[in-house]
């Protein structure tokens, strides 16, 4: 009975330290964003209030406080994510339903694969600087359409692996099946693979989503000036506004969060709905 307490308190002391290393930089995010004065040895602000959220979410304008309306990088980055998101899809679905489906060599199928993942193999800023060399002799840097194309390059490596996995998890007898009785490639596609295989490919597509909407190094080498995202807004924050830094990186977890419960729960349901038929 001792030995059993003993277990439980330790156990309860593991869960508050993993509980507070987990949560605690959200809290000081928080505290952060609506410390008006705080200076040390302080433990807590010594003026709270939200002006740094109302002047971020354009409600006021105050030169005093330095911060700036984030609305429309929020917005920017909002959108660029979904743009991207429907286009990495609308390329990793067929891709990966090829590569796990298809009679490719292996051979073929591992260089297909390799060839996808170089972009994240090596370290991120030679790759971005000379996509801006590139992108410049074209006219792409510093328009949201070559920062979608940055994007693309980052999320195409984890969208196509993510559903050549989906796709070669699904027994082929199945498919094999619904052909038996007449449906073609295309209509067993639709009927049986992609309604088993939409946990995975909702799973890669919030992947992609969060990649998008917290992607930095290639939006800085390619979008500077003109492409302000959210993720560059909260940068240009860190080093010298604390309280406006913290206002944009909550508005940056909002969206990922959000998006990750409504998935979660529409994941849940098909799961089950698959188990079930």
């Amino acid at each position: 009975m001792h030995k059993s307490g003993f277990r439980k308190t330790i156990e309860i002391i593991i869960f508050s330290v993993f509980i507070f290393f987990l949560f605690a930089p959200l809290l000081s995010l928080g505290i952060w964003s609506v410390a008006l004065r705080w200076y040390w040895p302080h433990t807590l602000p010594q003026k709270i209030g939200f002006d740094y959220w109302f002047q971020a979410l354009g409600i006021t304008k105050s030169l005093t406080l330095g911060a700036v309306n984030v609305v429309p990088a929020f917005l920017l980055s909002l959108g660029i994510a979904i743009i991207v998101v429907i286009i990495t899809m609308a390329i990793a679905i067929p891709a990966g339903y090829a590569l796990a489906k298809l009679k490719i060599p292996a051979l073929l199928k591992g260089i297909i694969l390799i060839l996808f993942l170089l972009p994240r193999a090596f370290p991120q800023q030679p790759v971005f600087v000379n996509l801006m060399l590139m992108f410049t002799k074209i006219g792409l840097t510093g328009t949201v359409f070559g920062v979608i194309l940055v994007h693309l390059v980052v999320s195409l490596v984890y969208a196509v692996w993510i559903t050549t996995s989906t796709f070669s998890s699904i027994p082929p007898e199945l498919e094999e099946a619904a052909r038996s009785v007449g449906a073609s490639r295309f209509r067993a596609f639709l009927k049986v693979t992609l309604p088993i295989s939409a946990p995975g490919l909702i799973a890669s597509a919030v992947f992609v989503f969060l990649t998008s909407m917290d992607e930095f190094t290639g939006t800085f080498f390619v979008g500077l000036p003109f492409v302000t995202t959210l993720p560059m807004t909260l940068y240009s924050a860190s080093g010298s506004n604390i309280q406006f830094a913290s206002v944009t990186a909550i508005l940056l977890l909002i969206p990922s969060i959000l998006f990750m419960i409504v998935i979660q729960k529409f994941l849940k349901a098909e799961h089950l709905g698959g188990m079930g038929g």
